[in-house]
């Protein structure tokens, strides 16, 4: 789905992505899980991965391992010979390491970034715009940026990011900014070729029905299928079985961030024999016995 923008020789982005967990096991990365999530996912209708990310608990990884989970993720997917775009997730407040994030990660194997608005400091507009604006120059590759104002403490507003929208590889963003009216303005006003995801996995049906090009959802980690088919549906032209399919699929979401995420979402791998544990890194905490419980139930029981 990886389809050439005309003028652009960057890809469209659309469909659906995962912001994939990265496996642990007794306080290390987890190779061998590794490999078999990325085998698994190659067989799902998957249009990319994201790794490293705030789902990936990207921010307790050290530089050795971020790079040696970016190189397993690749030879696999080569190995397959299927062609899956890898981006990697990087956040900050300090644009000059970020900067150097992206010169140092030249050369891995990833196709893009996914790189959220600087947390805490809040900067002004204009130094969002300043921020990323230096973030393109400092790679060829192409950027998809993360608001999520609720998380990082300050909102990228329309107007700045269709500003940005200009710079050739910045090249679509992943949408949690919690305003439904700010959402849809962007999708009405962005210019051709620019990549609107939905990051809230609850509000994936009707970002979709406003125009949205898919979703980089957590959930998607199980029943993946299903939430490929609720896009697949509705650009067939077929909206009543969209709803009617996405209402059987609505619950999941619910339930995967009733408790800080991923710790539901590796249960349910766990529990699948995705992962060889469902460990996570402080701060965040294993899901608790009742959330194991009703994820135990969904799994032997799944939706109609």
């Amino acid at each position: 789905m990886n389809i050439t923008t005309p003028g652009s020789n960057l890809p469209t982005l659309g469909g659906l992505w995962l912001p994939l967990v990265t496996p642990f096991r007794d306080g290390t990365l987890d190779e061998t899980s590794v490999r078999r999530l990325i085998a698994h996912y190659l067989e799902e209708a998957v249009d990319g991965l994201i790794l490293a990310a705030t789902t990936g608990e990207g921010l307790t990884l050290d530089d050795a391992e971020t790079e040696r989970l970016v190189s397993i993720s690749a030879e696999v997917i080569g190995e397959s010979g299927r062609s899956l775009p890898l981006y990697l997730g990087l956040s900050g407040s300090d644009t000059r390491k970020l900067v150097r994030a992206l010169s140092n990660t030249a050369t891995w194997p990833i196709q893009g970034y996914l790189i959220a608005c600087p947390y805490y400091s809040r900067p002004s507009q204009t130094g969002l715009f300043q921020h990323f604006t230096a973030l393109a120059d400092g790679t060829e590759k192409p950027i998809l940026i993360y608001n999520i104002p609720y998380r990082t403490g300050v909102n990228l507003s329309n107007e700045t990011l269709l500003r940005l929208a200009e710079r050739a590889n910045i090249a679509g963003l992943k949408d949690c900014c919690a305003d439904t009216a700010q959402s849809f303005e962007l999708l009405r006003d962005r210019p051709a070729g620019f990549t609107v995801l939905t990051g809230e996995d609850a509000l994936y049906y009707s970002a979709l029905t406003q125009g949205a090009d898919g979703g980089i959802l957590a959930s998607a980690h199980v029943m993946t299928s299903a939430f490929a088919a609720v896009r697949e549906r509705l650009i067939q032209g077929d909206q009543p079985d969209a709803l009617a399919d996405w209402q059987k699929l609505s619950s999941v979401p619910r339930l995967l961030f009733s408790e800080p995420s991923p710790a539901g979402v590796k249960h349910w791998l766990w529990r699948n024999g995705l992962l060889d544990s469902p460990e996570v890194r402080l701060p965040m905490t294993p899901a608790s016995e009742g959330l194991t419980k009703l994820i135990d139930q969904a799994i032997a029981c799944p939706a109609a």
